[in-house]
């Protein structure tokens, strides 16, 4: 999550259908699907511990250890029949100094009509880099911040080559130069736009290797922006999605990937996380490592999305709307 500059202290209703209006049909599809799909917990270890490893020192934009990080994502999606979305599935960016590059791949929707619209699926593989002071441990692994977000969009993308479950084309963005002040997504935008991209809606993902004591998963960053929280809710047929406070005070809408998207989009572009200023106090702190990032709860949170990020892909009109 790009830098906070404050210091951090380390009703969702169901919408019940207008009986004189609904049919068959309608409830039929406001009911939650069936995954049958099941996400590895030993896939979601490894490919975080590895993410978040001393060996990529810590993945500061423009450095070898986010080079590595690069090649990896890479092969993941080469190996999970993801495409690359442009030449190659490197992505320059044009506003920082030295070589740096979003990792972006698409997974091309099966309705010959629907896959002319996308759905992004992002999170940031940047990170802070080594620790300036000398010390101990001098790297800023960034287990919670962001690897658990790669973590989730990876999965999420071999799921849907395997099941083949996209009406619409996914997008699907490793960010980089987030900590840098959104540059990834910002450069990735531009280019986007001139191409007349068909947006439908973006699902970013922060910080999510730790779970909430509360009695919903997630929280989503501009609740009121638009009704995603409340399908997503619908999708999974659980309360998956409920409104943090603090995400308001702090008004993290504006602190991640999604805001790049919606300022150039006017679309619902939001970001989703559990990390909730109570529940994990290395934010931006060298312990920040893959000791502490709850695998269980990991894969249960990608597991819980399958549906909803299914119907995203999924519905023959757009449902997700701004408000």
């Amino acid at each position: 999550m790009k830098k906070l500059y404050f210091l951090l202290p380390f009703v969702l209703l169901a919408c019940k259908s207008n009986t004189t209006v609904s049919d068959k049909s309608s409830k039929e599809a406001s009911k939650p699907i069936e995954i049958t799909y099941k996400v590895q917990e030993t896939e979601v270890s490894d490919f975080l511990k590895y993410l978040s490893s001393d060996e990529l020192e810590g993945r500061e934009t423009g450095t070898r250890g986010i080079e590595k990080a690069a090649v990896f994502l890479e092969d993941f999606l080469k190996k999970s029949n993801v495409k690359p979305y442009f030449k190659t599935y490197r992505d320059t960016l044009t506003n920082f100094k030295s070589p740096a590059f979003n990792i972006v791949g698409v997974i091309e929707g099966t309705d010959p009509v629907l896959k002319k619209e996308f759905l992004v699926l992002s999170a940031h593989y940047d990170h802070i880099g080594l620790e300036k002071k000398k010390q101990d441990d001098v790297v800023n692994n960034g287990a919670n911040d962001d690897a658990s977000g790669i973590t989730a969009v990876a999965q999420m993308a071999k799921y849907f080559t395997e099941t083949k479950s996209n009406k619409r084309s996914i997008l699907v963005v490793f960010f980089a130069g987030e900590e840098k002040g959104l540059l990834g997504s910002k450069s990735l935008v531009q280019k986007l736009k001139a191409q007349d991209f068909n947006l439908y809606a973006q699902l970013n993902i922060e910080m999510i290797g730790v779970p909430m004591k509360r009695d919903y998963l997630a929280y989503i960053t501009g609740f009121d922006k638009s009704n995603m929280a409340e399908k997503i809710n619908q999708y999974t047929g659980k309360n998956t999605i409920g409104f943090l406070p603090k995400e308001a005070e702090y008004k993290l809408f504006y602190r991640s990937d999604n805001y790049s998207f919606y300022e150039a989009f006017k679309k619902p572009c939001q970001s989703i996380s559990t990390f909730d200023f109570e529940n994990f106090e290395f934010y931006h702190h060298v312990s920040d490592e893959f000791k502490l990032m709850d695998i269980p709860h990991i894969t249960a949170f990608i597991q819980e999305f399958l549906p909803a990020v299914t119907k995203m892909a999924d519905t023959p009109t757009e449902e997700i709307t701004m408000k």
